[in-house]
């Protein structure tokens, strides 16, 4: 037997819900589906969605150091261009141990982890 689900949300802890919306918004060009004080979600379309909660005291990891526990990637044709964006958006470019050319690292505005993939 499986879950019958309508929709995959991975849900961001923040402590600013509506300005993190906003960064992903401006990002993707999805659009703010949902509009609440503590609550905001982040719409593709029908199945695609990113949520974002309210969480005064989140902290984000440090990585390498402590390694990250999830994070988003996302696929874009071209990874100079979609780096330019994300910095001019306020991202901040992430260098680790990897050399690999198929991804970059970022922190959003809040410091979740998230990549740019050319895969």
């Amino acid at each position: 037997m499986t879950l019958a689900t309508r929709r995959f949300i991975p849900v961001l802890d923040c402590p600013d819900p509506r300005a993190l919306a906003g960064f992903y918004r401006d990002l993707l060009g999805w659009q703010i589906e949902t509009d609440r004080d503590e609550w905001f979600e982040l719409a593709r379309d029908e199945s695609t969605a990113i949520a974002f909660q309210l969480a005064p005291d989140f902290v984000p990891q440090r990585w390498p150091e402590e390694g990250v526990m999830a994070h988003l990637d996302f696929n874009v044709p071209d990874l100079d261009d979609a780096e330019r964006v994300a910095l001019d958006l306020g991202a901040t470019r992430v260098h680790g141990p990897s050399t690999a050319t198929t991804f970059r690292v970022f922190r959003d505005p809040a410091g979740h982890h998230f990549c740019l993939c050319s895969c």
